[in-house]
């Protein structure tokens, strides 16, 4: 399911759908269906909607994956569930596993599947337990794994469980007789309460590994560090021009990048093509930098993720920030932890930029700046809350 407008990621979301937001350099959904593929999950239908062009060609005819992709489009928001009833036809009239499009875990849904297929319950959602429930669906489940009750995003005094769903299901196609045509309706508002008034039996399923919706920039960076614990070993594709510095890895470098005098480059970490790194730069675990970026003398870099052709600034810090294509960050600045910068933003020299503080695309800060709210940007939508 890859519907969604992922306003809760602005700035990040305004030119490419949440499914492909960048993590290590690729497109998250390569990482899911690359994880599907391998736990052997080879026809897979994609519902699309908000900028669904893009997701068409990150993932292609899914060859490159090892899967067969049909793509179905959405005219109309329909919900979870309705967009799968809108997709029905391309189901063979089989048991089938959904999965949001912005998922990123490693936890091994075949398992899921196979419980699902023996046991044949209406539909099987897996659950996984969660320090903060209140953002998700939450259920209570018996000793035969029976759900219980289930609630959608509970208040205060409603939190009767920290089994939060994963919004990963599997589900009979017996489903569709419960599903409205053409209206929007989803799985956890609309067809769970359905069915558990109807008599129906759902299970729970409790996954063991990492899984993160990316409903945040948090939980994007969260994901971003799976995914740099993964990487192996030190690997280089390509030309690498490196003078008298150190690499302590696993770091994966692309071809054509160039790194300075006495440069340490701690991993995990990724650094893409074309990028320049000057003297004396201190690049720190769990940072991710893309194609074609500058970063210049004597800069910090920990745990950020830098997206393409970004230019960070003579000894600027950079602390677990988030920052979109062709932005400049001056010299001396300081970006705090949890700070999401947009795409083709300038931020003048000496500048500081607070903790979970965002900055719209194409904003310019002026130099000697202190930044502790957002900076928006009206020429582009200015909500950030919801999908």
């Amino acid at each position: 399911m890859c519907g969604g407008e992922g306003t809760r990621l602005r700035p990040l979301t305004f030119e490419r759908p949440k499914p492909c937001i960048p993590i290590v350099n690729r497109p998250s959904i390569q990482h899911l269906v690359s994880h599907l593929s391998n736990l052997g999950f080879t026809d897979v239908v994609v519902t699309l909607g908000y900028m669904g062009r893009a997701i068409e060609e990150a993932l292609g005819d899914g060859s490159l994956f090892g899967v067969d992709i049909t793509y179905v489009h959405e005219e109309t928001k329909l919900g979870t569930a309705g967009s799968v009833y809108n997709a029905r036809e391309y189901l063979d009239g089989q048991d089938f596993l959904v999965v949001g499009g912005d998922h990123v875990t490693d936890i091994n849904l075949l398992d899921l599947y196979r419980v699902h297929i023996r046991e044949h319950p209406i539909i099987s959602i897996g659950l996984i337990s969660i320090d903060e429930p209140s953002d998700y669906g939450i259920a209570e489940i018996d000793v035969n794994y029976q759900i219980k009750r289930f609630r959608e995003k509970p208040g205060p005094g409603e939190i009767f469980s920290n089994l939060a769903s994963t919004g990963i299901y599997v589900c009979s196609p017996e489903i569709f007789s419960y599903i409205p045509e053409g209206t929007k309706f989803d799985f956890a508002r609309d067809l769970f309460p359905l069915l558990m008034g109807k008599g129906y039996v759902l299970k729970g399923w409790l996954a063991r590994g990492n899984w993160t919706d990316v409903g945040s920039p948090a939980s994007l960076r969260q994901a971003e560090r799976w995914k740099l614990n993964d990487i192996p070993y030190t690997s280089i594709s390509g030309d690498v021009s490196i003078r008298g510095g150190q690499i302590l890895g696993p770091v994966m470098l692309g071809d054509s990048i160039t790194i300075g005098r006495n440069c340490h480059i701690i991993g995990p970490a990724a650094i893409g093509a074309g990028t320049t790194i000057g003297d004396d730069v201190l690049i720190g675990p769990y940072t991710s930098i893309g194609e074609h970026c500058r970063i210049r003398e004597q800069a910090k870099i920990f745990s950020a993720s830098l997206y393409n052709h970004v230019t960070i600034g003579k000894n600027t810090t950079v602390s677990g920030s988030i920052i979109d294509n062709d932005t400049v960050i001056g010299d001396d600045c300081s970006l705090e932890h949890d700070t999401v910068i947009g795409p083709r933003v300038i931020i003048g020299s000496r500048s500081v930029v607070h903790s979970k503080t965002r900055i719209w695309p194409e904003v310019e800060v002026a130099p000697d700046s202190v930044v502790q709210e957002h900076l928006l940007n009206e020429k582009f939508d200015v909500r950030y809350e919801g999908s």
